[in-house]
Order: structure tokens, then sequence, then C-alpha cells
């Protein structure tokens, strides 16, 4: 068996990101979109970045990039997963569309959930060391919900910003470490239904190919078997809460033998090895070179 392959979302980008990323077509179409020359310099401004335009846009032709110039020196991933955002760039890295139909998405994708903003400020925050069920209570208590299923001792919760505070000592208070996101809108909750639904006519008048590649998709942790169910996917995870404790699952019993995150940071990866000790992870963004991290997937897929 192979490898897992992995694309994280926002809220861990950082000006050293991926040192070995060059300047590839992905990069090149994000900029003139963007209208800006230097997209590190762009990561180091807070105020830049917390437009949700800005960030989905960015990160995903960072992801596109970063698999462009990785994907020559491995052989094809035994399934792909993409973790919030990340999950435009999984469908693109599957075949179900190429490089600039993925960022036309990912920036439309994030003007329709800024525009649910508007009215209702919105935010996430992270919260591990607490069982679910009690995240669900202080969720319950404070109007919030459970937007990502990380594991049985990790989440993250959305909703509105204003009410964020006072769930994050709640939760401080049963034990749990928080950590406030840097996203401006309550991603997979109801609160974005609109985004949705208006995500959902852009959908309609796109074309997608059914995947090349075996393709997980967040919103259910079911395997995405043509286009109409891709496009199905795409846009319920807006507004429901993503399972990505089950996607884990199921690519742990899939047999794969390593599993590469690609994007910034390395949340994924920790969060995997911290459930699964017997198959590795790692993050594109732990390397110096592609180079060092074919190797490191050579290695796991013969051992």
């Amino acid at each position: 068996m192979g490898y897992a392959l992995i694309f994280s979302g926002q809220g861990m980008q950082h000006p050293a990101m991926l040192p070995w990323l060059e300047n590839t077509e992905p990069l090149r179409l994000a900029a003139q979109r963007l209208e800006i020359r230097d997209w590190r310099e762009r990561l180091s401004d807070p105020a830049w970045l917390s437009a949700n335009r800005h960030a989905q846009l960015l990160l995903t032709a960072c992801a596109l990039a970063a698999w462009g110039q990785i994907a020559p020196h491995l052989p094809p991933p035994d399934m792909i997963a993409g973790y919030s955002v990340g999950e435009v760039a999984a469908y693109s890295a599957a075949g179900v569309f190429g490089v600039d139909t993925a960022l036309q998405l990912a920036e439309q994708r994030a003007a329709a959930m800024d525009a649910c903003a508007l009215d209702q400020p919105g935010g996430m925050l992270g919260v591990t060391g607490l069982p679910l069920a009690r995240v669900q209570q202080v969720c319950d208590a404070q109007g919030l919900y459970v937007a990502i299923d990380n594991g049985p001792m990790s989440c993250v919760l959305g909703g509105l910003a204003e009410r964020l505070p006072a769930a994050e000592l709640a939760c401080q208070a049963l034990g749990a470490n928080c950590t406030r996101l840097p996203i401006g809108v309550a991603s997979h909750t109801p609160l974005m239904t609109d985004a949705r639904i208006a995500f959902e006519k852009v959908l309609a008048s796109s074309a997608f190919l059914d995947p090349t590649l075996p393709l997980l998709a967040s919103a259910n942790a079911t395997r995405i078997r043509d286009a109409t169910q891709a496009k199905y996917t795409l846009a319920a995870q807006i507004d429901r809460t993503l399972l990505w404790n089950e996607c884990m699952e199921t690519l742990h019993a899939r047999g794969v033998h390593c599993v590469l995150e690609v994007g910034a940071g390395h949340s994924l990866a920790r969060l995997w090895n911290q459930r699964f000790e017997d198959v590795a992870a790692r993050s594109v963004d732990e390397f110096r070179s592609v180079h060092r991290i074919a190797q490191w997937v050579s290695y796991h897929q013969g051992s």
C-alpha cells in the first residue's frame, strides 16, 4: 500500500512557509488575481490576511504549486483528502478540475463566505483536551457549533465572534486548551448556509470531471466516485461539521504506509501522529527541499 495525501486549511500560514517553493503557475495566477507582487510579504500582514478571499486564494495556490513540484518525484497517492479550503486543492490534485478552476473556486467560495459574515461576523476556536460531548455542552450553552471534529479530544468551534470569548473561558475552566484561529467567518456551521447555497450555484455551471485518483470527502468521510458527487460534497462542507476524525480513520483503515500533509504548518500531521503511532505523518512544510520530501515518502513506502 502507498501513501495518503492530505491538504491543510487556513490558519497556520506564515512568511517562511515552504522555503523551497518556486514561483510556478498557481502562484503567478493568484498574484494576478490578488494584484500583489510578493506573496510572502503579504503573509506578514495580518490585516491583509484577515480577508478570507486573500487567505483562501493564496493558500490554494501555494498548495497546488507545492504539489506540482512534488508530484513528479512520487508515485500517485493511494488516497487524497482536504481539510476545509484544502479540499479545493485536493479535488484538483485528484483530477476533478485544473489549476485555474481551483483558484476561481477558492476565490468564489471565500466571497460567498465573506458575504455571510457581513452582518454577523464570525470566528473559530480550536479546543483540545476536552471530550467532544463536553465541548458540545459548551456550544449549546453559548449558541455555538462544533465546526470540525478532529478526534476524541480535539475539535474546532465556530459561531458569532462575540460569543467565542465566553466559550473559551468555559472550555478553559473545564481543563481545555484553546486557540483562537485567524479566521473571520464561522466556517462549517449553519451560519454559512447562505454561502453554501451561493456556492452551489457557482458549482452548477463549473466543469467537473470524475476523480482520477481516490478522493475522500470531509463532509461525510466517504469516497467521491463521480463529478456529481464531487460538486455536492464540495458545497456541503461549507455549512456542516467536517468529519476529519472519520477521514483519518478511513485513511488508516486503508492501510497506507505514511501520510503527507501539503500546506502551511503541520497541524494535520500532528493530529494524525497523536492518533496513529503505527503510521508516520509529516508536513511538506517541515522539509527544506523537495528531494527530502520524496526521500521520506519513499522510505516509508518501502517499510
